[in-house]
C-alpha cells in the first residue's frame, strides 16, 4: 500500500519542485513560526525543517512529511529572507561581488513509527558586482521578498549570479537528488 506523502511548506517554489518527481502529494501548511536562533546557517536550517515536520506530525498519521528550509551563510552572518525592501536592499548589497553558501535543508518523517532522515546541501553561489541601480531595480519587481537572500535565482534574480556551484534545485528551494533517493 502506498502512503500518502505531505509537503510541509507553502512555498510555490518547493512545490513545483517536487511536483517534477511526479510522484502524489499533498500541500499542508506547517504549524512552526521560525524564530531566529544563535546556531549556524545550516544548523538553523535543518533545525527549521526539523521543527516544521514535526509540526504537522499529528495532522498526518501513518505518513512520509517532507519540510525544508533555506538559509544563507555570507561570511559568517546568517541571511535569512528580507522583512521588507530596504533589508532586501542591504541583503543584495552584502551579497553584491562575493560568493555565499545557500544552506538547504529536508527532512523526511515518517509519522508512523518517527523515523526522521535529515540533509542539509551547500551551494556556492558567487554574485556579480551589482551597482545600486541594479539593487533598487531588482527589489522594485518584489521578487526579493520571501526569498533567502532577497533573490530568486529561477527567476529574475538569475540574472545577478555569476557563478553556482552545486545543485541549483537546492538554491531554489529543495534537494530534489535527496528526496527521490529517500523515496525510492
Amino acid at each position: 500500500m502506498l502512503r500518502k506523502i505531505f509537503l510541509a511548506s507553502t512555498s510555490p517554489r518547493r512545490r513545483t519542485l517536487l511536483e517534477s518527481l511526479k510522484i502524489p502529494f499533498e500541500v499542508i501548511s506547517p504549524r512552526f513560526v521560525e524564530v531566529p536562533t544563535d546556531l549556524p546557517a545550516a544548523d538553523e536550517a535543518l533545525y527549521f525543517a526539523e521543527e516544521k515536520a514535526r509540526s504537522v506530525q499529528a495532522l498526518c498519521p501513518d505518513a512520509l512529511v517532507i519540510a525544508s528550509d533555506t538559509l544563507i551563510d555570507c561570511e559568517g552572518t546568517k541571511i535569512g529572507k528580507p522583512r521588507d525592501d530596504k533589508e532586501a536592499v542591504q541583503m543584495l548589497e552584502k551579497l553584491s561581488g562575493k560568493t555565499h553558501t545557500v544552506c538547504t535543508a529536508v527532512v523526511l518523517l515518517d509519522t508512523g513509527n518517527g523515523d526522521l532522515k535529515k540533509h542539509v546541501e551547500r551551494v556556492a553561489v558567487t554574485f556579480k558586482r551589482l551597482t545600486p541601480k541594479i539593487i533598487k531595480d531588482y527589489v522594485a519587481t518584489g521578487e526579493p521578498l520571501d526569498k533567502a537572500g532577497a533573490y530568486a535565482i529561477q527567476e529574475k534574480g538569475g540574472a545577478l549570479v555569476e557563478k553556482v556551484e552545486g545543485d541549483l534545485q537546492a538554491v531554489v528551494g529543495l534537494p530534489l537528488g535527496v528526496v527521490k533517493e529517500w523515496l525510492a
